[in-house]
């Protein structure tokens, strides 16, 4: 069963370090990934197991690399929605959105994409605008720190 939102589970050191080393090879080994928190294998994987059982871990994912895939150019859009009925389900069907997310502030939703070029980009902002988007402010992103 995994933790409502408004509970909050406890970890040590030995966890914070476990979901750390995770952030970055969430297919590390367990006898790898002992070995760097001083623990058995078995001990690390009932603490994975148990980081997972409550929530804290939420799942595992694949890194994409975008490039390969020919999306060349990454962004984040934020964007002025007055209405986002349905908008949530066109999102999550696009293949070059990475992550999309309601805001606060000046933008009601803000985009992480990756798009095949400025041709990519350019289709995407007007498939925003067709979504009812009435302002948008693009940034490209240079390079990522994490």
């Amino acid at each position: 069963m995994s933790a409502m939102a408004d509970e909050t589970v406890s970890i040590d050191k030995i966890d914070r370090e476990i979901l750390s080393i995770l952030q970055t090879d969430g297919r590390i080994a367990w006898q790898t990934l002992g070995d760097r928190v001083h623990l058995s294998p078995n001990a690390v994987a009932e603490r994975v197991r148990r980081l997972t059982r409550t929530g804290v871990i939420k799942g595992f994912r694949a890194e994409i690399n975008q490039a390969a895939l020919g999306r060349t150019l990454e962004a984040v859009i934020d964007a002025r929605m007055p209405h986002t009925q349905g908008f949530d389900d066109a999102v999550m069907k696009r293949d070059d959105v990475l992550w999309a997310a309601h805001v606060t502030g000046e933008s009601d939703v803000t985009l992480a994409v990756a798009c095949n070029g400025t041709a990519g980009l350019d289709a995407l902002l007007k498939w925003l605008q067709r979504e009812g988007a009435t302002e948008t402010h693009t940034d490209v992103v240079l390079s990522k720190i994490r």
